[in-house]
């Protein structure tokens, strides 16, 4: 008997000194260090815009519909970039639903810039990606997306152009992945620009 609480004192003291460890002063020494390193990620990396207030976040994508905005790509979470149920829309290459989809949007995006009818359309315009969350556009995009905006914000392409240039990422570390364009971070510094005040607009 005097073996078995002899084991029992040890296993005891055993789980609350892990649990103090492992529970509260780990957890609190990683904060502490990414608050002090880090506090920009560590809180989420998030956008706020002229007036300092927070529009979301540069790792999470979210949806545009004003002609004086850039548009994302398209999304499968939920009902659009919803960052509670994160997917793709798990349909294979031959599903015929997938063909019609892209194909829909294709013809929406060719309508909503202006395009030729035979225009070539980047397929981050027209296809979700797997997370359904993506915050980034290709340049092709944006460039593609450049005379709508402009043009609805009464500013000059070159304006836009320089726009799209600032907020255009290289490949992470110089070599992995394409250049790519935040969208909100895009449509944040339309807004900066001061240029135009929209009336009907997205919640960027």
């Amino acid at each position: 008997m005097k073996t078995l609480f002899t084991e029992l004192r040890v296993a005891l003291v055993a789980t609350l000194i892990l649990a103090a460890v492992c529970c509260g002063l780990y957890p609190l020494a990683v904060y502490g260090v990414a608050q002090a390193l880090f506090p920009k990620q560590a809180n989420g990396s998030l956008l706020t815009d002229a007036s300092g207030t927070v529009r979301g976040s540069h790792l999470l994508g979210q949806n545009f519909t004003s002609d004086q905005y850039f548009h994302s790509r398209p999304s499968s979470a939920g009902s659009g970039y919803d960052a509670a149920n994160s997917s793709g829309s798990n349909l294979g290459p031959t599903s015929r639903k997938l063909a019609d989809a892209i194909a829909q949007n294709v013809a929406d995006y060719r309508q909503q810039n202006g395009l030729a009818t035979n225009a070539v359309v980047p397929a981050d315009a027209v296809t979700a990606s797997a997370s359904g969350l993506d915050p980034h556009i290709s340049p092709a995009n944006a460039n593609l997306q450049a005379d709508r905006v402009a043009k609805a914000r009464h500013l000059s392409r070159q304006q836009v152009d320089e726009l799209i240039g600032r907020n255009t990422e290289g490949p992470d570390w110089g070599v992995f992945g394409d250049p790519r364009v935040n969208v909100l971070e895009l449509n944040l510094a339309l807004d900066r620009l001061g240029a135009s005040s929209p009336t009907s607009k997205s919640n960027p």
